[in-house]
């Protein structure tokens, strides 16, 4: 065999499980299909559930170093710009679920796991594209290579090439289209809070804001639906939809548009939650086995919590000759990992629909929020406890 474990795919996910595996014992290699490692995008917010696993493994100072602790999180209305709801950050919300909330650059993130993987002996190739993987472990790559793993780990994203061994599905689009924007500080040409996470929610849109790299960055994602789409063009979400979509909106965030990235946006899809992932001794992880909308931010909290389970799962069914029993770890890492995530997909659904809505059901929203206790963690336990 070329190694113990073969993981498709160098994002989040895959550097992920490549770590924990690594350090677990394994001997692991790592494909990508780019021909260099990295990640396009902007901020990412990492909740106690991720980083209780990052300080496990001994990342967690690293990313705090170049990240931000946000003092609160904060919905707003977007029509009024007022305050509706927060969430404090500090001491409480520390010792109650044992770990920070911290928001950093998406791509100091894969450095730091990059780094790590190199530091734990994975091997790191780029330009190499799995097309297959046969149910015993052999992968057949672009150009004829074959390879033989005990196990591969799909980490191949959204538009996984794996995961159609498992699942005949496709990505389902939401008809709403994001525009992100990460620029220094001091190029914002109006006042910003450099210490909250906001999110600006109002009817069919919304605008999230929040500092970077020690609040030398300020980072803003704005989020709408799209007419183009509803009207069933091909394409849609451009530039021109945006100014529109945010003509309701107070003036704060409108004023806040004129910072984001124009040339380029990100039409936002996630799939319906699978019961399987695994094809043999192939299993899917992160986006390929449970890509979700954005509205919990917990796309690559879910995908570290994937890497984790999997290597304790791993470890739990050891056999004694120093081998892995990984019939038993992959349906063990299923088990628990995919109810997990599918309730954390159906919930981003929903949280949309409740941030988008309009009208008496805006009001309600309102309402609602607006009521609510700020120590009251009922509808976060669930997810971050």
């Amino acid at each position: 065999m070329d190694a113990d474990v073969l993981v498709v795919g160098g994002g989040i996910g895959g550097l992920s499980a490549a770590y924990a595996l690594a350090t677990s014992g394994h001997e692991v290699r790592l494909y990508e299909q780019a021909s260099r490692f990295g990640e396009v995008g902007a901020g990412l917010q990492l909740a106690p559930n991720a980083t209780r696993i990052l300080a496990e493994w001994g990342l967690l100072d690293d990313i705090m170093d170049i990240g931000v602790l946000p003092r609160r999180l904060v919905l707003r209305d977007a029509v009024t710009g007022g305050e509706l709801t927060a969430l404090e950050l500090g001491e409480g919300f520390h010792a109650r679920y044992g770990a920070p909330y911290v928001v950093a650059h998406r791509s100091d993130l894969h450095r730091i796991l990059l780094d790590a993987c190199r530091d734990a002996g994975v091997a790191l190739e780029k330009g190499r594209k799995v097309e297959r993987v046969d149910p015993d472990g052999t992968a057949h790559c672009a150009g004829g290579a074959r390879h033989r793993s005990a196990v591969v780990v799909g980490a191949d994203g959204l538009g996984s090439t794996l995961r159609a061994a498992v699942v005949d599905d496709a990505p389902v689009p939401s008809g709403y289209v994001a525009y992100r924007g990460a620029v220094p500080i001091e190029d914002i040409p109006t006042e910003v809070n450099r210490d909250d996470v906001i999110a600006w929610i109002g009817p069919g849109c919304h605008l999230v804001q929040y500092s970077l790299r020690r609040g030398e960055v300020f980072n803003q994602v704005a989020v709408f639906r799209s007419p183009a789409f509803q009207r069933g063009e091909e394409e849609w979400g451009g530039p021109e939809e945006l100014d529109a979509a945010f003509t309701h909106c107070a003036p704060a965030v409108r004023e806040a548009l004129g910072a984001l990235w124009r040339d380029r946006w990100w039409p936002m899809y996630d799939r319906e939650p699978a019961p399987n992932w695994i094809d043999g001794r192939m299993v899917l992880t992160g986006d390929a086995a449970h890509p979700m909308l954005q509205y919990l931010a917990q796309g690559a909290c879910q995908a570290i919590e994937d890497g984790y389970t999997l290597a304790a799962q791993a470890g739990k069914h050891a056999t004694g000759d120093g081998g892995v029993d990984w019939d038993a770890a992959l349906r063990g890492f299923l088990e628990l990992r995919a109810p997990r995530t599918a309730r954390v997909q159906s919930n981003a659904r929903t949280w949309g629909e409740i941030w988008h809505v309009d009208g008496v059901g805006r009001l309600l929203r309102n309402e609602l929020l607006g009521t609510r206790a700020l120590d009251d963690y009922r509808h976060l336990d669930w997810l971050y406890a």
